[in-house]
């Protein structure tokens, strides 16, 4: 599965230089992470409520170039890859109009419970949303 958002760029989006500020794109890559978690039926909340929290543990965010002020972006988001321990979101940021890529991203998630410790596999609620996707999409490993 792959989920895709798209928004404008605003003037609070922006930096001195008149391009969107990193701490932006960021924002837009955690918005996808949990808007896909949402699809597949992870509400976050609900996991807490569960004890299980999902922190990112590794990202690499490749910036190759710059939005600016009014441009309208996409954001697609799909799983990379998942195993017992962790699971990889791989996201884009593109321009809606040239479809020129601003940011290539890989974010790491593992579990933990609210007192910080790593769950040795991930949740059997997290596995079968994952497991879902797979059916739904044969091609998506």
């Amino acid at each position: 599965m792959k989920h895709i958002f798209e928004t404008k760029v605003y003037y609070s989006d922006t930096d001195a230089y008149g391009v969107v500020w990193h701490g932006a794109y960021l924002r837009w890559l955690e918005k996808g992470r949990v808007d896909l978690c949402d699809a597949l039926g992870l509400d976050l909340v609900t996991l807490k409520k569960s004890d299980i929290l999902l922190p990112v543990t590794n990202m690499n965010v490749r910036y190759k170039a710059s939005a600016k002020l009014n441009d309208t972006v996409i954001i697609e988001t799909r799983i990379e890859k998942y195993n017992s321990l962790s699971v990889t979101f791989k996201q884009l940021i593109k321009s809606k109009e040239t479809e020129k890529v601003f940011i290539e991203a890989l974010f790491d998630v593992v579990a933990i419970n609210e007192a910080g410790k790593l769950y040795r596999r991930l949740p059997e609620e997290i596995v079968q949303a994952f497991k879902k996707d797979d059916e739904k999409c044969p091609v998506c490993v």
